[in-house]
């Protein structure tokens, strides 16, 4: 199986994850997230398939997602004014995210990863 792992490369958490990947012996074509940026369509398609909401695909550790104080916006934001925010930006994507067949990780948890890509 190969999967599409969108990442940002000096993300330490990233680094961690593409090693899992190699590890495992998972093929994956890499996607820069802010070299390429996913679109709105893309993002609302991920949050569908994901089954999580709209909120946990944003960094909330990043800077950008402070300097904007998106903390006190998104509660009162709607769905496609949130998709359309994420795609302005990869830095405001949470990272990484993983697309295999209809799963979609995002985020880097070893044990979500491994049921989800080693069955």
């Amino acid at each position: 199986m190969t999967v599409t792992f969108i990442w940002y490369p000096k993300c330490s958490t990233c680094q961690k994850a593409a090693k899992w990947l190699n590890e495992h012996g998972i093929e994956h074509n890499d996607r820069h997230i802010v070299e390429e940026n996913p679109t709105a369509a893309e993002l609302a398609e991920w949050v569908g398939r994901s089954g999580k909401p709209s909120k946990s695909f944003f960094n909330t550790s990043g800077n950008l997602y402070k300097e904007l104080q998106l903390k006190d916006k998104l509660p009162d934001m709607p769905e496609e004014e949130r998709f359309a925010l994420l795609a302005t930006n990869g830095m405001l994507v949470k990272r990484p995210i993983v697309l295999a067949g209809d799963t979609v990780l995002v985020g880097f948890k070893p044990a979500e990863w491994e049921e989800a890509l080693l069955k």
